[in-house]
């Protein structure tokens, strides 16, 4: 699980990291995603990653929009509404109860059965360091077949405009994403998480404060 730990030990320093070491992180640290991001012709950016996983379209979509496939690979504590409205409330802390403050709620604006799913979050930790601003973008998740074995998921986060704080949500979620992606893939790849093991709901734990630059 090398790549959940060193997501998840790299999020959980992030408070007593120095800046310029938190900026050596990059979307490359994960093997076997693209980058395609791209600028808005109103000058605002949009996120896009994109990974290949090893599994059928259906199987990986409902790995991400059903509450027993996301808790498979992505956190421990989850519960998926999956209608327009819905909610994907989330929690990397395995001892987090739904309703819970600082859990994570986003809100699904729009889907396609087995192709895409839109999100806006709407509830983020106490700790969240700026989830006004991120409560102005849009995640679009979409899932195209290759073949009949394989999938290729693309995440784009749009809506980032100008600014040193657009910057830094930028940087946080563009190698948060990334990490989602090569979690996503190796959930095909290792099975299933056994969330009640500490490793894996330490490395979420970490890797969820990284990617959202608690206070």
């Amino acid at each position: 699980m090398t790549a959940r730990t060193i997501f998840a030990v790299a999020i959980m320093a992030a408070a007593a990291m120095p800046v310029s070491a938190q900026e050596t992180r990059s979307w490359r640290d994960f093997v076997g995603v693209t980058n395609t991001s791209f600028v808005e012709a109103n000058g605002d950016r949009a996120i896009q990653l994109s990974i290949d996983v090893s599994a059928p379209r259906q199987a990986v979509f409902d790995a991400y929009a059903t509450t027993e496939g996301f808790k498979s690979w992505a956190v421990p504590v989850a519960s998926i509404d999956l209608r327009v409205g819905g909610m994907i409330e989330s929690s990397y802390n395995g001892a987090a109860r739904l309703g819970d403050r600082n859990n994570i709620r986003n809100e699904i604006v729009a889907y396609v059965p087995g192709r895409t799913l839109v999100l806006r979050n709407v509830q983020a930790p106490r700790t969240f360091v700026d989830p006004e601003l991120f409560q102005k973008t849009v995640t679009v998740i979409e899932f195209d077949s290759i073949n009949a074995a394989s999938t290729r998921v693309t995440i784009t986060n749009a809506g980032y405009g100008a600014g040193e704080r657009f910057d830094r949500l930028y940087r946080q979620f563009e190698w948060g994403d990334a990490y989602t992606l090569a979690e996503l893939r190796a959930r095909f790849v290792r099975g299933a998480v056994d969330w009640s093991k500490g490793e894996p709901q330490a490395a979420s734990a970490a890797a969820t404060r990284t990617v959202e630059g608690e206070r």
